[in-house]
């Protein structure tokens, strides 16, 4: 908003005043004592963060690594307790305890990744490679955190979206200035199929930050599987897609999960959207339901970060969520950047 823009210039400067104080070793980073690699933002919204830190810490433990996702966990009912959210052989707490986003990770790394949401990062990372010899850390939405070092910094940018209106928070999207990705190591663009303009964006990055390496990627929906098999964690797969389906979510961006059922070639009856860790009573599913079977939906379609917060409510018609996975361009030369650290 233009009426913010004067706050949002204070911000931006005191975030620059910050990184310079950063760079200059004035404010001090601490060496997690692993390797470490971050995944994060330039920008507040839905960039599809969440499925490329899956797939950056399931690629280290394919490669032998010991490996803990470090988290701050938005939303969850105390951001300032430790909460293991898995210890790598099950999940350990609710996304009330633990955040929708460290759920969702934690059930989708089952035998691949610890997951511990903690807002100080550096002391957790401490703990956990003492309680579990962790020996690689995947930091979440760590770009501004810079608190912890790290060896490699991924930033993902939104092809159909990527800096919003140019503004920084709170007249904008931008949580600081786009030179900050002067400082990234890569930068992966998301959902690159939805955007015409990816080489100009690809080129402007390149003004920005020569030495970034630049990646493609997308989000595909792999399977439905029904969400008492979700909470089971079992791995069947809903044979066809759904048909005469209702889609509901709660997400930072709503249209890139509907945008990808529409890729998918799933028709929708009806959808109702909420707002980012949408926390979901019973009398809201009545709702949806009720509103679903108004447009003669069969069944409900929901995404992964909702239907962790599903678990303790009572279906009357059969739900399924859809299992989102990050596929890169150019798969060799990212993983090879991912497993050089």
């Amino acid at each position: 908003m233009i009426i913010l823009a004067p706050i949002g210039w204070l911000y931006g400067r005191v975030m620059q005043v910050r990184n310079a104080l950063y760079d200059r070793g004035i404010f001090r980073s601490f060496d997690l004592g692993a390797k470490t690699i971050s995944v994060g933002n330039i920008t507040t919204g839905g960039t599809g963060k969440t499925p490329l830190v899956a797939y950056v810490a399931k690629l280290l433990a394919e490669n032998g690594e010991k490996v803990c996702i470090l988290t701050r966990g938005y939303g969850r009912k105390d951001e300032n307790e430790r909460v293991l959210v898995s210890d790598g052989a099950k999940v350990l707490v609710d996304a009330q305890t633990g955040g929708d986003e460290p759920v969702e990770l934690a059930i989708k790394l089952i035998g691949k990744a610890i997951v511990v949401a903690d807002a100080d990062r550096a002391s957790a990372a401490s703990w956990a490679r003492s309680t579990f010899e962790i020996t690689a850390f995947v930091l979440d939405d760590a770009f501004q955190h810079r608190r912890a070092k790290r060896d490699l910094d991924i930033v993902c940018i939104d092809a159909a979206d990527a800096f919003g209106d140019g503004r920084v928070l709170p007249a904008g999207r931008l949580r600081e200035s786009i030179n900050a990705l002067g400082r990234a190591d890569a930068v992966v663009i998301t959902r690159s199929g939805h955007a015409e303009n990816v080489e100009s964006l690809e080129d402007h990055l390149r003004k920005i930050n020569s030495k970034c390496r630049i990646f493609r990627s997308s989000t595909s929906i792999t399977k439905f599987v029904s969400i008492d098999e979700f909470h089971a964690k079992t791995q069947s797969t809903q044979s066809e897609p759904p048909k005469n389906a209702f889609a509901f979510s709660g997400l930072a961006n709503n249209e890139n999960f509907l945008r990808s059922l529409d890729i998918s070639a799933i028709p929708l009856n009806g959808k109702i959207q909420f707002g980012d860790h949408h926390d979901y009573s019973q009398r809201d599913l009545e709702e949806i339901e009720t509103l679903a079977r108004s447009r003669n939906a069969r069944c409900l379609i929901t995404t992964a970060k909702d239907a962790v917060k599903l678990g303790s409510l009572k279906f009357s018609m059969p739900c399924y969520v859809a299992v989102i996975e990050t596929v890169i361009e150019d798969p060799e030369g990212f993983r090879e950047l991912v497993l050089s650290v």
